[in-house]
C-alpha cells in the first residue's frame, strides 16, 4: 500500500495496531511473508505460514484459521521469522513441520535467547 509516496507493509501495520511486537530485521525491506510458530493451550507447537501476520493471527484467535488450533485456543505467538518470499517462506514452513519437537523448541530457545547484543525475533504474546 501506498499513502503519500510512502510504502507500507499492510501486514506489519495491523500486526502493530494489535499490539503485537515485530521481530527485529537486518533488512529494511519488508518481508514478504511470514513463518510462525504458535503455542497452544496444550502446550503443542502449529506451524504455518503467511503473507500477513496480523490477519492470520486475529483468525487464529477467532477459531477459524485452523480447526487444530481452534480446538486448542487461547494460542500464543511463539515466533515469526519474515522470509524474503511466499516460496521461502512455504519452504522453512516444510521444514519446521518436519524437524521433532525437541528440535521445534530448541529453535524458540535459540530466537529467545539473544546471540551477540541482538534483539530477540520471538514477541511474546498471548492473545
Amino acid at each position: 500500500m501506498v499513502t503519500n509516496g510512502v510504502s507500507r507493509d499492510v501486514g506489519a501495520e495491523s500486526v502493530r495496531r494489535q499490539g503485537v511486537p515485530l521481530p527485529w530485521r537486518t533488512s529494511r525491506a519488508m518481508p514478504e511473508a511470514w513463518v510462525y510458530l504458535l503455542r497452544c493451550r496444550d502446550g503443542s507447537l502449529y506451524t504455518g505460514w503467511t503473507v500477513d501476520l496480523g490477519r492470520r493471527l486475529a483468525r487464529h484467535r477467532s477459531g477459524v484459521a485452523s480447526q487444530y488450533t481452534a480446538s486448542r485456543l487461547p494460542v500464543e505467538l511463539a515466533l515469526a521469522i519474515p522470509m524474503p518470499d511466499r516460496t521461502a517462506a512455504r519452504r522453512e514452513e516444510a521444514r519446521i513441520k518436519r524437524l521433532p519437537r525437541p528440535a521445534k523448541l530448541a529453535l524458540l530457545t535459540r530466537a529467545e535467547t539473544p546471540a551477540s547484543g541482538r534483539r530477540p525475533t520471538r514477541p511474546a504474546t498471548q492473545f
